[in-house]
C-alpha cells in the first residue's frame, strides 16, 4: 500500500470535568499546570492514550502498557528480539519494525538495547511522521484537592485503621487544545499510509474510550470536537501554525471561571487558510 501523499493537520478539543487530566509525579500527582495556572497534558500522555486506542482497534503496538500486554513480552527489548531477532542490517531492521508496529511507523522509536553476551547490540532510530504538541488549557484551571483516608484492614489481625491519609486532586473544569500534524516526507520513510491516518483520526475521536480510572472516572474526560485538515500537497498549502490558529476560542465572560464548554465561544475562522478543506467531527 502506498504511503501518505498529502500533509495532515489536526486539532482536538478536550474537556475535563472533575478529573485529574495528567498528574505530575514531581508535584504530588497534582494535575499539571504552568506558572500562569494553565492546565497541561504532556505529549507522552497523549501518545499513550493513542497507542492504547490503536491496540483496541486491533493494531500491533510496540510500546505497550504492562496491563495491556498482548504478546507475553516483559520488555521492549524482549519484544524487539522476538520479532526482529534475525535482522542484522539497520535499515532493514527499521523497515521491519515500521511494517510490524503501527506506533513505530506513526511516532517513531529508538531501538537502543544492551549488547548480548556476544557483544551484539541494536541501536536504530526511526523518525515518525506524527507529531503531537503538549496540550494546554484555553483558560487557567482551578484545582481541587481532597484528603482521603484508609478505612479497611491492610493485614490480618489489624484493627480498622483510619490513620493512613492520602490526597486526591482534580481539575474542576478545563477545556484543552491538542494540536498535531502528519509529515509526508517522514511518512514515506516509515510507510505510514492513508489507512493509518484514518486509524489515527478514529483514535483521536475516541481518545478516552477504555481510559477510565479513579483519577478520571467514566465521563469526566471527553473529546468535544476534532478538526482534521488534509492538504492537497506534500508540504501543505499553509503552515501548521496558521492552520491550528484557525480554531479560535474565547470566554463569553472573561471575569467568570468556566464551568462547562458552553461558557466558551468556539469558532472556525478559515480566512487565512482559504481553500483548505476541514472535517469537523464530534467526539465520543
Amino acid at each position: 500500500m502506498e504511503s501518505l501523499k498529502n500533509k495532515i493537520d489536526f486539532v482536538v478539543l478536550v474537556t475535563a470535568d472533575k478529573a485529574n487530566v495528567n498528574g505530575d509525579p514531581l508535584d504530588g500527582n497534582r494535575p499539571r499546570t504552568d506558572y500562569d495556572g494553565y492546565g497541561e497534558i504532556s505529549d507522552v500522555c497523549i501518545k499513550r492514550k493513542i497507542r492504547n486506542r490503536m491496540q483496541d482497534l486491533g493494531n500491533n503496538i510496540f510500546v505497550q502498557s504492562d496491563d495491556r500486554c498482548d504478546d507475553h513480552c516483559g520488555s521492549l527489548s524482549e519484544r524487539a528480539s522476538k520479532e526482529l531477532k534475525d535482522i542484522k542490517e539497520k535499515d532493514k531492521y527499521a523497515e521491519a519494525a515500521c511494517e510490524k508496529w503501527l506506533d513505530v511507523r506513526s511516532f517513531g522509536q529508538v531501538f537502543a538495547f544492551k549488547a548480548n553476551k556476544k557483544g551484539e547490540g541494536v541501536s536504530v532510530g526511526v523518525r515518525g511522521p506524527v507529531s503531537i504538541h503538549q496540550a494546554v488549557s484555553v483558560s487557567p484551571v482551578q484545582i481541587q484537592s481532597m484528603q482521603i483516608t484508609k478505612s479497611v484492614n491492610g493485614e490480618p489481625g489489624e484493627g480498622k485503621s483510619s490513620d493512613t491519609m492520602g490526597m486526591k486532586h482534580m481539575v474542576n473544569f478545563g477545556l484543552y487544545k491538542i494540536k498535531g500534524s502528519v509529515n509526508v516526507q517522514l511518512a514515506e520513510k516509515t510507510g505510514f499510509t492513508d489507512d493509518d491516518a484514518n486509524v489515527l483520526k478514529e483514535c483521536l475521536r475516541t481518545l478516552f474510550v477504555n481510559d477510565a480510572s479513579s483519577a478520571r472516572p467514566e465521563g469526566s474526560m471527553e473529546v468535544y470536537k476534532l478538526y482534521w485538515w488534509q492538504h492537497n500537497c506534500k508540504d501543505g498549502q499553509y503552515s501548521s501554525a496558521k492552520v491550528h490558529r484557525s480554531v479560535k476560542i474565547e470566554l463569553k465572560n472573561k471575569d467568570d471561571m468556566p464551568k462547562s464548554v458552553d461558557d466558551y465561544v468556539i469558532q472556525y475562522d478559515d480566512s487565512e487558510i482559504k481553500g483548505l478543506n476541514v472535517e469537523i467531527i464530534d467526539g465520543i
